[in-house]
């Protein structure tokens, strides 16, 4: 049998507000995650959330990919900034392991899709930074946390002709949905901005020179079972992992 491609997927926490057990913490991923690798041909390992380096290189070290989810906001000291009064939740603990994860996979030259979340990480990990909420960025700003089915598609984004997103989804423009507060501020030096939506946010990255690290600040994995352009992404992910 044929070798299937290992996606490591990342996990957020959640803490239980009430219940049986109030307080009490989980480390979870969203299905749909799940869902999108599987119906790309790979095979998802959920990476638990965890503070030890040397686990996490063991498990990244098993990885032919790895894909990085969305979440929480990521705390502002990362891009040298103090805490705005837009930012919204932090989780310490999951920069450290989604940071160390990314630098890992980036030295083993993995295949890196980011989301959301992911995205955003990316762009600070290799030297960018963000406007902490969409409030701080001047002129015109569209409806970016749509408050409808996450399936549902609500803005337009132009994606650039000569990108690997283009050639990837087969298109220059797409409705997507969107789940998001913060936006890229500068952009890391070695990326290419490769979509946009229509009020000029930047709504995907790629790395210029890498086969394959891209970003995206949609969730392509809530639309993957209804859009085939979205399912083409986690396919092309696949493809490359299993080089």
């Amino acid at each position: 049998m044929e070798k299937r491609a290992v996606i490591g997927i990342s996990t957020g926490l959640i803490t239980d507000d009430g219940g049986m057990f109030p307080g009490y913490r989980r480390i979870y991923v969203n299905e749909d995650y799940i869902n999108a690798v599987l119906a790309a041909g790979g095979v998802p390992v959920m990476i638990p959330m965890n503070g030890d380096r040397e686990a996490l290189a063991a498990v990244v070290d098993k990885l032919d990919a790895l894909l990085i989810t969305g979440g929480d906001d990521i705390d502002p000291i990362r891009y040298g900034e103090e805490p705005h009064r837009g930012l919204g939740k932090i989780v310490p603990e999951r920069d450290f392991c989604d940071f160390t994860l990314y630098e890992l996979a980036r030295e083993r030259h993995l295949p890196i899709l980011g989301v959301c979340r992911g995205f955003q990480l990316i762009n600070i990990a290799e030297g960018g930074s963000l406007y902490q909420d969409l409030g701080e960025r001047s002129g015109e700003v569209l409806k970016h946390s749509q408050g409808h089915s996450p399936r549902l598609a609500t803005h337009s984004v132009n994606i650039r002709p000569d990108s690997k997103i283009a050639s990837i989804l087969g298109v220059t423009e797409h409705r997507v949905n969107s789940f998001h507060h913060q936006i890229l501020k500068d952009i890391a030096a070695d990326f290419d901005v490769s979509a946009r939506a229509k009020d000029g946010v930047v709504e995907a990255i790629e790395h210029r020179s890498a086969d394959f690290i891209i970003g995206v600040q949609w969730h392509p994995e809530m639309r993957s079972m209804v859009d085939p352009d979205m399912k083409k992404l986690f396919q092309a992910l696949v493809t490359e992992a299993g080089r």
